[in-house]
């Protein structure tokens, strides 16, 4: 299936109002943490859709957006001015690092070559530099209806929570990671609760981890 405009329309026919500024000053704070003391990072957001998260961080941020669609890239560069884009359909990260940070917000999920997408990622970050990524689970309390109402067939890896903190294990040491509660209610209202307390429980995952 292809990222063009007929995706976005069909599944993310919200996708303002499925980010709210909220939930982008959460991504914020984590790209902050992860970036350290740096006063100048850079940033490479894999599957950047529209550029949205990326446009949400300031000037001291040299920002780098790539994704497999080039109907987002392309409205990615008409909205977000000052961030490079690209466009890449395959596990490569398009520009060169060494990157500060790198972010994966609900994308590891689409990627059929995780091992090797994990790998890029570890060679393309500095000594200690940060990944930022957020992906659904499928297990735990919420598990069954967060199976039951997925209908995105691009989502290769429907998959637990421990399988995510594993794998990513191999290549990172995980600083911290919390659960996320997130739906988009009939009206337009959405939730987004991140907790630590109920992380076994919740329908998504964030998890900040550092390049070993």
């Amino acid at each position: 299936m292809e990222f063009d405009r007929s995706y976005f329309e069909t599944r993310y026919a919200s996708y303002e109002r499925q980010n709210p500024p909220r939930k982008m000053a959460f991504y914020r704070r984590l790209a902050e943490v992860a970036a350290g003391d740096c006063d100048t990072p850079r940033i490479l957001d894999i599957g950047c859709a529209f550029g949205l998260f990326l446009s949400c961080l300031d000037a001291r941020w040299e920002r780098f957006g790539v994704d497999a669609s080039e109907y987002a890239i392309a409205r990615a560069r008409e909205r977000v001015p000052g961030v490079q884009f690209a466009v890449t359909a395959s596990s490569e990260l398009a520009f060169p690092g060494p990157f500060d940070v790198i972010s994966a917000l609900d994308v590891l999920e689409h990627i059929p070559a995780l091992d090797d997408m994990l790998k890029r990622i570890a060679a393309g970050l500095r000594p200690q530099g940060g990944f930022v990524f957020v992906v659904p689970v499928y297990d735990g309390l919420t598990g069954p209806v967060i199976r039951s109402l997925d209908r995105d067939p691009t989502h290769v890896h429907k998959r637990a929570r421990d399988f995510w903190l594993d794998r990513v294990s191999v290549h990172f040491q995980v600083v911290d990671w919390w659960g996320i509660c997130r739906y988009l209610f009939p009206g337009g209202l959405y939730c987004h609760l991140v907790t630590r307390s109920l992380r076994r429980h919740t329908p998504a995952i964030a998890c900040l981890a550092r390049r070993l």
